[in-house]
């Protein structure tokens, strides 16, 4: 059966982020995962892991400036120290908060910097980052995401590309994050792919779509994708990143609907 995590910063936006924690495990979750930590008290939020006995699957590095749409700096050949420090900001979070694996958004191309130069960039950062979380005994995973939620010049948006980088970093310690949603709009082929490539997978995420919805309400057969991957022995975590079409609590029906409560 697969274990779901509760995405924070997606689900159970009608109260506080850290009235969050209490209501993921109310509604019978066991992990959670968010975007970033680093704005938080990371006292506080050991403190609500602990209380409601929740693992914090996953939080991802630092990835510039959000609020003005970056997301991610590591293809970007004048930000390495910044992407460097940002690797010892994620140590420090993740073993505050017994994180064991963390993830890498690429980025976003920007005038005057050549698809060669940022990946050359991207493979750099991510060798710096494997060893020196590796050292921590920290994951790195990172994560292609579609272009039409990110904008067409996020660098990292499809599944083989991740792998043949993955190839090139030559790390035991780089997996890719392989988020269904992002794959199905890019891609398709998901059980196909993710059969093929399990060994290198070490995290899921699901939404539908259209919408970006829960399970069920769109058009990704999620009642044949959650047994294929008990058949196949995906055994990870796999992350709800989706936005609640009412509340999140009104939607969580779709757990029970399929199977995996």
């Amino acid at each position: 059966m697969p274990k779901l995590a509760a995405n924070l910063s997606m689900l159970f936006n009608e109260v506080p982020f850290m009235d969050r924690f209490d209501a993921a495990a109310k509604a019978g979750f066991k992990g959670v995962e968010f975007l970033f930590p680093y704005e938080f008290d990371l006292n506080q939020i050991a403190d609500k892991l602990k209380s409601n006995k929740l693992e914090l699957v996953l939080h991802n590095l630092p990835a510039g400036n959000w609020a003005s749409g970056e997301r991610g700096i590591a293809i970007l050949p004048d930000r390495v120290g910044e992407f460097q420090d940002g690797v010892g900001k994620a140590i420090e979070a993740a073993t505050k908060l017994g994180v064991k694996q963390v993830n890498c958004l690429a980025g976003k191309l920007v005038d005057g910097l050549s698809v060669d130069k940022a990946r050359a960039t991207f493979v750099s950062n991510l060798k710096f980052a494997a060893d020196k979380l590796k050292a921590a005994g920290i994951r790195l995973l990172m994560e292609p995401c579609n272009t039409y939620d990110m904008g067409p010049a996020f660098f990292l948006s499809r599944s083989q590309q991740g792998f043949d980088i993955i190839r090139d970093v030559g790390s035991d310690n780089l997996f890719l994050q392989y988020d269904i949603y992002h794959m199905q709009r890019m891609e398709g082929e998901l059980a196909n792919t993710i059969k093929a490539n399990l060994p290198l997978i070490k995290h899921m995420q699901l939404a539908d779509n259209p919408g970006r919805n829960e399970p069920g309400t769109g058009e990704i057969n999620y009642q044949f994708l959650f047994k294929f991957l008990d058949n196949i022995g995906y055994d990870g975590w796999i992350g709800c990143e989706y936005k609640p079409a009412t509340t999140t609590e009104a939607g969580l029906g779709w757990i029970k609907a399929h199977g995996v409560a």
